[in-house]
């Protein structure tokens, strides 16, 4: 329970930074408008290291991330009953997230015609619309999410895999945040790149509860596809990491 605090603390961060930047490019009448996906990966990835730097010098594994908590549980870096813990605290961050974005760029909701950049804003879609091929691109964003984060921490099965604040201190975060950084450039444009439950579910749930006006549908037919693809993907990196 003690990583249930910096678990909320450092998705809510995590979203907030993450999701404020696509509102920052895509909401009408904002500075940033317009500035591209460039803009939008570079803070996604700085997004990952001060969400997780936070929550690793409050104490936690930093995870921030249900398929990351998932494939270190695989891995036997945790048990079950602080899985939970971690789950739990990563989806009521990225809610409180979206709900901060929401507060801050309320005025500009109003300006924007497009319901469709308004649910960007809080949850991913894809570019071109195929159940099957958008859940095979998270599922490959997520494996090589995990995977990597396996490598960067040189995580060993049941030692060590609740992985960065533990094997590298917590500037260990950065190659993190770069590697976040790189799968957004080479692999999110085909579905965002959710490659993060909390990132995707928490807020689209915060998309239609809040008083957004002309808001639109909060796409729901899609939204298991960023949920599941990356806990597939996060298992799979944590099997064969296993095997190695």
């Amino acid at each position: 329970m003690q990583v249930l605090v910096p678990e909320i603390i450092g998705t809510m961060l995590l979203v907030l930074l993450g999701d404020g930047v696509v509102a920052n490019v895509l909401l009408g009448k904002t500075k940033g408008n317009n500035s591209g996906w460039i803009v939008i990966t570079t803070a996604w990835a700085f997004a990952v290291f001060v969400g997780a730097y936070a929550a690793v010098t409050m104490g936690s594994g930093a995870h921030l991330n249900p398929a990351v908590t998932l494939g270190i549980l695989l891995n036997g870096g945790i048990t079950f009953n602080e899985a939970i813990w971690y789950w739990i605290g990563e989806m009521v961050g990225g809610f409180l997230g979206a709900v901060l974005v929401w507060l801050h760029y309320h005025p500009h909701w109003a300006e924007t015609a497009d319901p469709g950049l308004k649910l960007a804003v809080f949850s991913t879609a894809p570019a071109v619309r195929s159940t099957a091929w958008n859940l095979v691109s998270e599922i490959i964003g997520t494996f090589v999410l995990m995977f990597g984060i396996f490598a960067i921490t040189g995580a060993t099965l049941g030692n060590g895999a609740d992985a960065v604040a533990i094997n590298m201190g917590a500037l260990g975060i950065l190659p993190v945040a770069l590697l976040v950084w790189v799968i957004g450039l080479g692999l999110g444009g085909t579905t965002g790149y959710a490659i993060n439950p909390a990132r995707d579910l928490s807020p689209r749930i915060a998309h239609a509860i809040l008083p957004i006006p002309g808001k639109g549908s909060s796409d729901w037919g899609y939204s298991w596809i960023p949920v599941v693809g990356p806990l597939v993907g996060a298992a799979i990196a944590a099997i064969l990491w296993g095997m190695l």
